[in-house]
């Protein structure tokens, strides 16, 4: 079994059965294991930011959240997850 030294050897996996073959001939080396826990200032939750949106927009985002019961920034926030995942899977 080959031992990863660094994150950036373990491949963006097509689907789970991928993942599931990588992982059952390598394995995390202890020394990355140990540097992937995660500090207290990285699990505090969300981070408040500005970002500048036209007017209309935001008209728009608000009501097509109150048609799906949704809060307007919840959504935006699994929009950006949603195109977040995507951008990674196709690296």
């Amino acid at each position: 079994m080959r031992a990863i030294a660094k994150w950036e050897e373990v491949p963006i996996f097509d689907s789970e059965e991928a993942e599931a073959d990588f992982w059952a001939e390598n394995k995390p080396d202890l020394r990355l294991m140990e540097g992937a826990v995660a500090t207290p200032s990285e699990t505090a939750g969300s981070v408040a930011i500005s970002l500048r949106i036209d007017a209309r927009m935001l008209a728009r985002i608000k009501r097509l959240a109150q048609s799906r019961y949704l809060n307007y920034q919840s959504m935006i926030k699994q929009w950006l997850s949603e195109r977040l995942e995507s951008e990674l899977r196709e690296r």
